[in-house]
């Protein structure tokens, strides 16, 4: 299984950064969340700061855990953990995303999002229903 990590980053609008994956790659053409692989030796956090940078030029408070999520993308095993993240430095560059979006909670279901991401999408909205 291949460990995977991901970041939510919210703006001041509470709108969420969304990256399209580049044609020629697994998964071209859908939205996700930002991150990547986990070095082995590498702690959850560390491979998710490191990951930011290197996607997106920004460095990264990273905040609390939304549930892990194992899926499968043929026949390859991944678990994907999403951390809340605050942006300390930068703004957002599609350095290896063909486009980045600020998305509205209300909106995710207008983005393709890739399979794996969608259950973090699922969570986020249920935890802004038990804020009201």
């Amino acid at each position: 299984m291949i460990e995977v990590v991901c970041g939510v980053i919210s703006n001041a609008e509470g709108k969420l950064l969304a990256c399209l994956r580049p044609a020629g790659k697994h998964l071209a053409g859908k939205w996700e969340f930002p991150g990547g692989k986990v070095d082995p030796g590498e702690s959850q956090e560390a491979a998710l700061t490191r990951e930011l940078q290197e996607e997106l030029g920004i460095s990264v408070q990273v905040g609390s855990a939304l549930r892990p999520v194992v899926w499968s993308y043929e026949k390859q095993w991944i678990r994907l953990s999403p951390f809340y993240c605050r942006i300390l430095k930068g703004d957002p560059q599609p350095l290896v995303h063909e486009q980045l979006t600020w998305c509205a909670p209300a909106d995710f279901g207008s983005l393709l999002w890739a399979d794996a991401d969608q259950p973090i999408l699922r969570e986020i909205l249920d935890q802004m229903r038990l804020k009201v």
